[in-house]
């Protein structure tokens, strides 16, 4: 079983900043293209970033500027940092791997991002 470990979420003010980082088997992470989503109380899970397995990136508009994916390929893990966060960023964070298997998906646990005063 692919278990994808998830950490440094946690309650920041608004405009401050958190690091995410997710952590997969090498097997797995050399591989796959990695990605964080969210998912707030009441709306779908939505893609925030994602990172390909050649260093390319896409982010969602909502956070373009703020928000820097990026990836340590000798350490097998993906990092998200977020800066100038919103109360509206308030959500669940998700580490996802898309290996080049098809058919294979593997997700994290998930980690609680509150940003309030």
């Amino acid at each position: 079983q692919v278990q994808l470990v998830e950490s440094g979420g946690g309650l920041v003010q608004p405009g401050g900043s958190l690091r995410l980082s997710c952590a997969a088997p090498s097997r797995i992470f050399s591989i796959s293209d990695m990605g964080w989503y969210r998912q707030a109380p009441g709306n779908q899970r939505e893609l925030v970033a994602l990172i390909t397995r050649g260093g390319e990136t896409i982010y969602a508009d909502s956070v373009k500027g703020r928000v820097t994916i990026s990836r340590d390929n000798a350490k097998n893990t993906v990092y998200l940092q977020m800066n100038s966060l919103k109360p509206e960023d308030t959500a669940v964070y998700t580490c996802k791997a898309d290996p080049y298997i098809p058919g294979a998906t593997y997700w994290g646990q998930g980690t609680q991002v509150t940003v309030s005063s």
